[in-house]
């Protein structure tokens, strides 16, 4: 069993913060997911016809994350917040990157919703995930560089395990270790806020949204929340 925890540090500096972890157990990422696949139609086309734009950093759910990217030493306009990079690349090509059907989900979600999300395929972690600080002592290998080795700066917001880094910057970008492919048959999606009071019942959406994308390829899925006031979940 492995627990997700926010770090004391970390809930003091974000009173507000809520994270809701959606585990899915005996994925199936070899077959066509056809409503996550109509999910990402759905978007390109109501941002085609100019029904609906992605939340930039002018809209309080991203503007959240840009200050507190500053509050721990990273220029958010230089290394974006996960949404915020999703939701400009999906305006200026028209089209969300297609990488397997439980990514493309949580990219979609993410990116309707306003709100970071990524993922970890558990097989792959070690011991328990934990939000902290940044010691400078950590090492991190970014998703598709498997011969990089980086060291977060001291006082970066970091997910880690008892291995090494599993995301950078809280959410801008995962692990080439715990990456989630077609092959990942148990897996851990994370979606935040920092703004419980404004954003909770809009997180819990997209929780269950999320979680109604993957139950049609998985044998079970739960949705666990993580918030300063409950700061560890057992998944």
């Amino acid at each position: 069993m492995t627990a997700f925890r926010i770090n004391p540090a970390v809930a003091d500096a974000f009173p507000d913060a809520l994270i809701a972890v959606v585990v899915a157990t005996g994925l199936n990422g070899r077959r066509p997911w056809p409503r996550t696949a109509a999910a990402v139609e759905i978007l390109e086309q109501d941002l085609a016809a100019g029904a609906w734009t992605p939340a930039d950093e002018n809209d309080p759910r991203v503007e959240a994350w840009h200050t507190a990217y500053r509050s721990f030493g990273t220029n958010p306009r230089r290394i974006r917040p996960s949404v915020d990079a999703l939701g400009r690349r999906l305006v200026k090509k028209g089209t969300l990157p297609r990488i397997n059907p439980a990514v493309d989900s949580y990219n979609t979600v993410s990116v309707r919703h306003g709100l970071p999300a990524g993922a970890f395929d558990l097989d792959h972690v070690t011991g328990d995930v934990e939000i902290r600080y940044a010691e400078g002592t950590e090492t991190f290998t970014p998703l598709g560089e498997p011969d990089t080795v980086e060291n977060p700066k001291t006082g970066e917001i970091i997910y880690t395990d008892t291995t090494d880094v599993l995301t950078r910057h809280w959410n801008h970008r995962d692990a080439h270790r715990t990456r989630v492919t077609e092959n990942s048959t148990r897996v851990a999606f994370v979606i935040e806020t920092l703004n419980a009071p404004r954003d909770g019942r809009l997180l819990a959406t997209a929780a269950d949204e999320l979680r109604d994308l993957l139950s049609e390829h998985s044998t079970r899925s739960t949705v666990h929340c993580l918030s300063p006031a409950h700061p560890q979940a057992s998944l």
